[in-house]
C-alpha cells in the first residue's frame, strides 16, 4: 500500500541544495537545484531552501504535499529532528530542521542522513530494488554511506550508522574533517580529490592540462586522467585504489547483494566503476566477491532527493493509517 499524495523532498548538501515534489512512483516534479552558499550560515540557507520548496510545489502543480522529507549529511538526530553538527556545514549546531520545515509547509516532516535516505531511494526505485542486503556510498562534497539489511533500512542506534566515508584506508594519513587521519573521505571525496591535485600542482613543475584550470575540481581531475594526463592519473589511481580497498572491506563485512556508488564523483562512469570492480573481484573474500554487484546509482543525481521523498512517502502513509485508525 502506498500513499497517493505527493510529498516534498529537500536535500541539503555542502555544495548544492536540491528540492522536488515526489510522487508514489518515485518520480520527481518541479525539481530545483541551486548553490548552498553555506558561508551565509544556517538561517539564510534554510530560508533559501524553504523558498525553493515553495517554488517547487508551485511548479509541480500537484497540490499541497502530504509530508516533507529532508536529507542531510550527519551527524544528526533523526528521532529529535535536529541537525546536531553536519561536518559539511560548519556552524550548524542543533538546528531543529524538522520543526522548522513542518511549520514552513504545514505538513509533518522527517530528516535522515543523506546517504541513508539515498540507499532507501535506490532500494525502492533504483539499482538496489529487491536486494536483501544493499550498501550505498556517496562520493560528493564528502563521502557518506547507508545500508539496507534484510530488506530493512539500517539507521544505527542513534540514526548515524553507515558512515562509510570514515572507514580507515591509510592510518596516519591525511587529516579528515571528522578529526581522524586517513579516512576514505580524506581521499575520495570530490573536495579532497581536488585538494590533492592542487597540492601536486603546487609542489612540482610537472606539465599538466590541469594548470589551465583557474579552479581545479574533481571533474577536471577525472577528465584529465581519462585523457592520459600523468599528474591527474597519479591522483585518480590513488583514489581508486583506496576506494576499492574500502569497498572490498565493506563487501567482506556485509556480504551484500549490491553496492551502489553515487554522488558527483561517479559522473566519471567507467573510469571509476571499472577499477573498483576489478579491485573487489581480485581482493574480496569468496563467495562475497562473486555475488556482490558493484554498480552506479540508478537514480543518478536525484538519488538523495528521491530518497528524501521515499522517507516522506512513508511518513505520509503512516499519517494516513493513523488517521484511518482514529475514524
Amino acid at each position: 500500500m502506498a500513499t497517493q499524495h505527493p510529498v516534498l523532498a529537500l536535500d541539503i548538501g555542502g555544495t548544492k541544495l536540491a528540492v522536488a515534489v515526489v510522487t508514489a512512483d518515485g518520480r520527481t516534479h518541479g525539481a530545483i537545484t541551486e548553490p548552498t552558499d553555506k558561508h551565509r550560515g544556517p538561517d539564510a540557507v534554510i530560508a533559501h531552501l524553504f523558498d525553493m520548496g515553495h517554488r517547487s510545489i508551485a511548479v509541480a502543480g500537484l497540490g499541497t504535499p502530504a509530508a516533507v522529507g529532508i536529507s542531510c549529511g550527519g551527524p544528526l538526530d533523526a528521532t529529535a529532528g535536529i541537525l546536531t553538527g553536519p561536518l559539511h556545514l560548519p556552524g550548524w549546531i542543533d538546528v531543529p530542521i524538522v520543526a522548522m520545515a513542518s511549520e514552513a509547509f504545514g505538513a509533518p516532516a522527517v530528516v535522515e542522513n543523506d546517504a541513508t535516505a539515498a540507499v532507501l531511494g535506490e532500494h525502492r526505485f533504483g539499482a538496489a530494488q529487491g536486494a536483501d542486503i544493499a550498501l550505498y556510498l556517496t562520493l560528493s562534497t564528502g563521502v557518506g554511506g547507508g545500508s539496507v539489511i534484510d530488506g530493512r533500512l539500517h539507521r544505527g542506534a542513534a540514526g548515524n550508522g553507515g558512515e562509510f566515508g570514515h572507514v580507515m584506508v591509510r592510518p596516519g594519513g591525511r587529516r579528515c574533517e571528522c578529526g581522524r587521519s586517513g579516512c576514505l573521505e580524506a581521499y575520495a571525496s570530490g573536495t579532497n580529490i581536488a585538494v590533492r591535485a592542487n597540492e601536486l600542482l603546487a609542489a612540482s613543475e610537472r606539465d599538466s592540462t590541469l594548470r589551465a584550470e583557474p579552479l581545479v575540481r574533481a571533474e577536471h581531475v577525472s577528465a584529465a586522467a581519462a585523457a592520459g594526463d600523468d599528474l591527474a592519473l597519479e591522483v585518480w589511481d590513488e583514489t581508486m585504489a583506496l576506494l576499492g580497498q574500502a569497498v572490498t572491506d565493506l563487501v567482506n563485512v556485509f556480504e551484500p547483494n549490491v553496492v551502489v556508488l553515487g554522488g558527483g564523483v561517479t559522473r566519471s562512469g567507467t573510469l571509476l566503476l571499472d577499477p573498483v570492480r576489478d579491485i573487489v573481484a581480485a581482493t574480496a573474500m569468496r563467495p562475497a566477491a562473486e555475488r556482490a554487484l558493484i554498480t552506479l546509482a540508478g537514480l543518478g543525481d536525484e538519488v538523495c532527493v528521491v530518497g528524501a521523498g521515499a522517507l516522506a512517502l512513508d511518513l505520509a502513509l503512516a499519517s494516513d493509517l493513523k488517521g484511518a485508525a482514529r475514524v
